[in-house]
């Protein structure tokens, strides 16, 4: 269950007319945080990410499923379906029952970063050039305002 405050956020930046990713990146946020306060584990930064990506949708963020083929696709598009209705309490307990038993090291700022860096190197160089440009664009036109 997202946080009130996540919510919030998510709201505004809906608001702004900020992308799907920019809101889905508040509840990745909120999935780091959990980890890095103790409130569960995650196997790997990837994990900890595929979570909030997973809560968002749940929570009717429009961000489309991963391209990709296999069941991570057919999962995000299970969550896109299962936005408005409420997880069984007893599979949110198991989850995060089973979460409470992984380390806390997945949000660390290195295993982060590396996930980043391994992240940025499955891309190619036009389409990290591309977003780079879109980025400024958008920092140019809010300094403005």
């Amino acid at each position: 269950m997202p946080d009130a405050e996540t919510k919030k956020r998510v709201a505004k930046d809906k608001r702004e007319g900020k992308s799907a990713s920019t809101q889905a990146g508040e509840f990745v946020r909120e999935e780091i945080h959990h980890v890095r306060e103790g409130k569960h584990g995650a196997r790997s930064a990837k994990q900890a990410i595929a979570i909030g990506l997973s809560k968002a949708r749940r929570a009717g963020v429009k961000l489309p499923p991963p391209k990709a083929p296999g069941p991570t696709r057919r999962q995000a598009l299970r969550d896109i379906e299962a936005s408005g209705h409420a997880t069984a309490p007893a599979r949110s307990r198991a989850a995060l029952h089973a979460l409470e038993h992984e380390g806390h090291k997945a949000a660390s700022k290195a295993a982060l970063s590396k996930h980043a860096k391994q992240a940025a190197s499955h891309r190619s160089a036009a389409d990290r050039s591309r977003t780079a440009k879109r980025a400024a664009t958008t920092r140019a036109r809010s300094a403005h305002s």
